[in-house]
């Protein structure tokens, strides 16, 4: 089996220009194949001019009401800030979700031209093998 048989991709932010305000990303079901046990956010980030983009994970029972961040315990590496500095980045967070449904949020502030900026979550360690796409 191939690591395509053992992940699924969902995008939570969708690629565009942002400015000061907050995003609330799609939510995202981890329960795909029997249910996901783990995942990554990755953040991509193409020209990034000026702010600063917090990006944050949140869970919920439901996938509409309930929202809450995800633990710290519950995360593996650093939530990212992108900065100007960071001009065609990808970063990773690794994430054991507790509730059914992740989102990504991202707070701008200080932007006037802002960055694009993605995000997307890579399920895995699947219940059930192989996934189906």
């Amino acid at each position: 089996m191939s690591t395509y048989d053992e992940i699924s991709v969902t995008k939570s932010i969708s690629p565009l220009v942002r400015t000061d305000g907050t995003v609330n990303g799609t939510s995202v079901d981890t329960v795909v194949s029997g249910g996901m046990q783990d995942a990554v956010l990755l953040v991509t980030s193409g020209a990034v001019t000026d702010g600063s983009h917090a990006v944050t994970v949140e869970e919920s029972a439901d996938g509409s009401t309930g929202w809450a961040a995800v633990a710290a315990d519950r995360l593996q590496g650093d939530l990212p800030t992108v900065e100007s500095a960071d001009d065609d980045t990808v970063f990773m967070t690794g994430v054991r979700p507790s509730q059914r449904y992740l989102r990504a949020v991202m707070v701008t502030t200080g932007a006037t031209t802002g960055a694009a900026i993605s995000a997307a979550f890579i399920l895995g360690r699947p219940r059930t093998k192989p996934v189906s796409h």
